[in-house]
């Protein structure tokens, strides 16, 4: 009898397709999901300035760029912006191989304000691995 019946020879290709289009997509998931595990591996940057307290008035501002170890990081754009304190315009620069960058600054603070803040930004090298989500280091300025 079992010999005599061809319709489960019918069913079998069908099911092979649904099984490698299913086992294809919970592939393409599981690869999505390992690829994604790479951001997991960015270093977060950091800046120093030096110094890290000024008074108003043009400056040079070194930043240093480092990265989540405390290593320099080369070929970052540093983007100083004023906050509590006013600065005109934005002001960038890129680190050398130390990992410092130079900054003209000429930070001004408003009547009766005894102090405010320069922000800094930094652009990671294009390729890199590094990220820069946190809020950085900012330098103080103080009325003299």
């Amino acid at each position: 009898m079992f010999r005599m019946d061809n319709r489960g020879i019918e069913g079998l290709p069908v099911r092979l397709v649904v099984a490698l289009v299913v086992g294809v997509a919970s592939l393409s998931v599981m690869m999505n999901m390992i690829s994604g595990l790479s951001a997991l591996g960015v270093s977060e940057l950091d800046i120093q300035p030096e110094p890290e307290v000024t008074t108003p008035g043009e400056q040079t501002v070194a930043v240093r760029v480092v990265d989540s170890d405390g290593a320099p990081v080369s070929n970052a754009t540093v983007v100083a912006r004023g906050d509590t304190a006013r600065l005109d315009g934005v002001a960038t620069a890129r680190t050398d191989a130390a990992g410092v960058a130079t900054l003209t600054l000429a930070p001004s603070l408003g009547p009766n304000q005894p102090d405010g803040e320069v922000t800094f930004e930094v652009k990671p090298p294009a390729g890199s691995e590094y990220v820069d989500r946190r809020g950085n280091t900012r330098l103080l300025v103080v009325a003299g």
